[in-house]
């Protein structure tokens, strides 16, 4: 049951929350901008995204890690390559499990002993009044759209003050290299997004968000990873573009695409930095 009132609720199904069509969620807002559009957002909100082997194994570490979760099923082979694997992988899913290889479900399962043994993330993890995967929905007082939200874990910290904690696996624990990572995934737009719906819903005031960073092969690094204020400046502009285009996209029941012209484009600019050309 999708709740119609603003607040905090620990007890939505994860299903019912991704698929709410009542109210836009920061996924959806990064799929109505550039290099998106809203005709995309629209077909992805109406038939959902297809099962993605990469996205399964993310979402065993979180539940492994957060304790709350879809149920997972072992699958006993080195890959999906064989008829039985791939058969077993199915099934799951039509059941709403999330399958994953035994090697992979192993891998899973020593990242979690390395975040939890972290100084700083072990901490977050550790304290026993967090709320894993709680949804939290309010009103934007501007346009009437309803937001959402669903922090891995949020808890307060020794002063009092409210901390969402986002889990991220990676390719890379770096900070130099999550630069570029962060920005190309929206994950500014994700920090400013949950903090602004957290505080709308009257959950709590100022929040802080922290990512929890880790890589996927050994050693599993770990990265506690704080935006910065031009960030997350930048990331409450794009959503507030975003709201905005999709509260005029429900008023028209207008979903634009690319466009319906001839569009010109030229070379990106690393291409063109160190060439001459004379037209």
């Amino acid at each position: 049951m999708i709740p119609q009132n603003d607040g905090i609720f620990e007890n939505i199904d994860i299903n019912a929350y991704h698929g709410d069509k009542s109210s836009l969620s920061v996924s959806g807002a990064k799929l109505l901008l550039p290099p998106s559009c809203p005709a995309l957002f629209k077909w992805v909100r109406d038939n959902g995204q297809p099962a993605r082997q990469e996205f399964d194994f993310g979402t065993v570490a979180h539940q492994l890690l957060l304790g709350k979760g879809a149920e997972i099923v072992e699958i006993d082979a080195p890959d999906f390559r064989s008829k039985a694997a791939r058969e077993a992988r199915d099934k799951a899913r039509e059941h709403g499990q999330v399958p994953i290889l035994s090697h992979e479900l192993a891998t899973a399962h020593e990242m979690v002993k390395t975040v939890l043994a972290h100084p700083v993330a072990g901490e977050f993890f550790n304290i026993f009044d967090g709320v894993a995967e709680a949804s939290i929905y309010a009103t934007d007082p501007e346009t009437g759209v309803r937001l959402r939200c669903r922090p891995d874990w949020i808890h307060r910290d020794d002063d009092g003050r409210t901390v969402i904690v986002d889990y991220k696996t990676s390719a890379t624990a770096s900070p130099d290299l999550l630069v570029s990572r962060f920005h190309r995934f929206g994950y500014h737009m994700q920090a400013a997004w949950y903090k602004m719906v957290t505080e709308l819903a009257g959950v709590a005031e100022n929040p802080r968000f922290l990512f929890v960073t880790q890589m996927k092969e050994p050693p599993y690094l770990v990265t506690v990873v704080e935006l910065d204020a031009f960030a997350e400046a930048e990331g409450r502009r794009a959503n507030r573009e975003a709201i905005n285009l999709y509260a005029t996209c429900c008023d028209t029941g207008e979903w634009p695409g690319f466009g319906n012209g001839i569009v010109t484009i030229g070379l990106p600019n690393w291409a063109t930095s160190d060439l001459e050309i004379e037209l």
